[in-house]
Parts: structure tokens; sequence; C-alpha cells
């Protein structure tokens, strides 16, 4: 991989404060090439819903976004950008249109910074209509979730489908996070290459080495302290399971960190549990400081075939803390078993919470040197050599930003 590739990179989310697996990528991409400028698309601005639901909030945004991208603070090269959708996804000419717009925009600003033949990072599968139109000297496609799996209208399912397929067919490198999701894949892309998620070590160290105190809002948490960190929602939190728990321990706190996605008959069936708390997102730069409060990491997954493709970041960042975990037998956290104590039933995974309070503190030292090995940088390193060799294929091979159909060819593997 050039040294200096700029690279656009399309998000499934905002940058924003809680990171995931884009902005760890795209920072660490930023960090160790100065020179390299990384263009960040998130989110669509809606205009559309807010003036069917009298909000002006998308229009000013809309306005806002007009000016020069924002840069993440620390992180002068990369530049933060949102496209502007103006029709409802609902109608198919709205569809159409509002992706000729995002590819209008989106090249408009890659032009503003002087981005040539960049890489073109694909996260979400619906981001199919960009390849081949950025002027991009080859597609990355990075799947970190089955997003063919979860409940959705059956129009919309299909049009998943497709997408997803026709990406990894025509992306020059695919990677996907997890070894479910590489078999899922291999028939479309023989080639595909797991690179899983990663942590930052140094920074979760700190919660168990006494270098760090508490974050001020946990202070009226009692302990012991059952945490969960991510997004909850019930396609991945089994949310029966966590009730459980919180009668199982009534002199615990259960704390479910991190945005939220319930409907408010459900939030308010949690929030019926005077020991179960719902704090919402803190920010990725405080994150070690409140996790010093835990004392089990929880990690109550739904068993099912859209949680069976994950590889959850929590994994790495609770190994690297060294606290102890307990979880469902979900992926990642099942391959641990460790490091890891497991509870298939509410019963099992009450018993294995019993078991991790008992633990001794050495234990953490050992679970700490386990996550030696899954360092963002060393993710990174592999995610730039697999590049480099298919850019070496394919440098010759330019894409055409004015086909409909173009991408530069895939090269043999």
């Amino acid at each position: 991989m050039n040294a200096d590739a700029d690279i656009l990179f399309v998000a499934m989310e905002n940058w924003d404060e809680v990171w995931r697996r884009d902005q760890c990528v795209a920072a660490e991409f930023a960090r160790r090439a100065p020179g390299r400028k990384v263009l960040y698309e998130g989110l669509p601005i809606d205009v559309s819903h807010g003036l069917r639901t009298l909000s002006l909030r998308p229009l000013w945004r809309a306005l806002r976004r007009l000016r020069t991208p924002a840069s993440p603070q620390g992180l002068p090269n990369i530049h933060l950008f949102n496209p502007v959708k103006w029709l409802p996804t609902s109608l198919p000419f709205g569809q159409r249109f509002n992706r000729w717009l995002e590819r209008r925009q989106l090249r408009r600003a890659a032009h503003r910074l002087g981005l040539r033949r960049p890489i073109l990072w694909l996260n979400p599968h619906y981001a199919l209509h960009l390849a081949g139109r950025m002027g991009e000297s080859l597609v990355v496609y990075d799947i970190t979730d089955d997003w063919t799996q979860i409940r959705q209208a059956a129009w919309l399912r299909r049009q998943t489908i497709a997408e997803d397929a026709e990406l990894c067919r025509r992306a020059n490198v695919v990677f996907v996070v997890s070894e479910r999701l590489r078999q899922l894949k291999s028939p479309l892309c023989p080639g595909v290459r797991v690179i899983p998620n990663g942590v930052h070590i140094e920074r979760y160290r700190a919660v168990t080495d006494g270098t760090l105190e508490a974050h001020s809002a946990t202070a009226a948490w009692r302990h012991p302290v059952l945490a969960y960190t991510g997004t909850i929602h019930p396609e991945r939190v089994d949310l029966p399971l966590v009730e459980a728990v919180a009668n199982a321990f009534p002199e615990a706190t259960v704390a479910l960190v991190g945005p939220r996605f319930l409907d408010a008959r459900t939030e308010r069936r949690l929030r019926a549990h005077a020991n179960i708390l719902l704090p919402g997102p803190f920010p990725f730069e405080e994150m070690p400081r409140l996790m010093r409060a835990f004392d089990v990491c929880i990690v109550p997954h739904v068993l099912s075939a859209f949680t069976e493709s994950l590889d959850p970041l929590k994994l790495y960042e609770y190994l690297a803390s060294g606290l102890p975990i307990v979880s469902t037998p979900v992926p990642g956290f099942r391959d641990h078993p460790r490091w890891v104590r497991l509870g298939r039933t509410a019963p099992e995974f009450c018993a294995a919470i019993r078991e991790a309070l008992a633990e001794p503190h050495s234990a953490r030292a050992r679970r700490r040197a386990a996550a030696s090995g899954h360092a963002w940088s060393a993710r990174v390193d592999a995610i730039e050599a697999t590049i480099q060799s298919t850019s070496s294929l394919c440098q010759d091979t330019p894409s055409s930003p004015s086909s409909s159909s173009a991408t530069t060819p895939r090269p043999s593997r």
C-alpha cells in the first residue's frame, strides 16, 4: 500500500464519540501516514425526513455542511463529510436521485481535498453504487456484520442480499471480521481475508493497572458492578437474560452502557428494575475510566444467525482490561475459554458471574497478556499488506468514474 495513498472511507455511522471499527481503522491509517488524506463519509443528512416532521435541524445541518469538512481532534488529515439526502428513499425515483446526488457530492468533496485515485473503502453494502464511479484505484469491501440476517422488510432483505453479493464480486479486496462471514462470502469471493477487530491495548490496560480513577458517573453505582458496553439492540442483546441477572443479583448494579435502540415499552420494562442502569454512550476517551468501576464484564448476546457472524470489539477491550468476563457462547468469546466464562441459560450465566466475582486478582495480568496479539496496529499492518499486494496487480488498470458499471478489475487470486 502506497505510504501516502489517499482513502475515501464510506462508513455506516458518523464519526462521533463512540468509536467502532471504522473509526479505529481510519484513525490508524491517518496516524501512520500524515501525508495521506482520508475523506470519511458518515450518514446522510436526511432533509426529506426533516421536512416531513417539520424539523429544520437537517436543513440547517445541510447548509453548514457546505463549509470545509471538519477533522477529528488530533487527526488533521481526516476530513468528515455527510452527503445531503433530499428525497424519501422509499420512492424508487427518490433512491436513484439520492444516490446520483451522493456520488456528485462525494466527488466534489474529494476534488476539493485533492484526492487522486484514492482507495475506496466501503463498509455498507448499499454503497455498491459508488464502486467504479469515484475515480478510485481499487475497491475494498469491509464486512463487519451479516446484514442479510437482521429483521427487515422482505423487499429490503432481497435488496441487501443482492447488493452484498454484487459488491463481494466486484471489490478488489474483501475483508471480513469472523470465520463465519468468511464461510458465507467465500463462494462469492474466494480470496476473502479475515481481519478481526482489535484494541488500543495500552488504553484499556490502564483499567486494572492502578493508574486510573473511576469515572465520576459511576460514583453512585453499587458494587458489584456487572456491566455491558456496546449497542443495546434486541437483535444483539438478550434483554430477558439481562432481567434475570438483575433479579439474581439484587444488590448489584447491572449497567448497559452504549447507544440504545429500544422501543419505549422495552425501555420502561428495563428501568422498572431498580438495579438496571441505562446511562447511554460515553466518549471513547472516557471508556477506560468508566470500566475502572466494573467488577465483571458481561456479554448477554442473543444466540442467532446474526450474532454468529460478529467479532465484537468489546472482546478485545475486555481482554486488554484484564477484567473477568462472562458471556453467552457467541463467536469470539467462546473461542477464549481460558479467559471467558460461558453461560447459555440464565442459571448458567448467573453461576458464571458468581465464579467471576470470586476470581483471584492475579488472573487479570494473565488476561491482559492474552490481549497483546490483538492491537489495532497489527490489524492494519495485515490490511495494508493485503492492499499492497492487490494494488501492485491493479496499478495499471484505473477505473472509470463516468461508467455506471465500471470498477477496477479483480486480480486473479
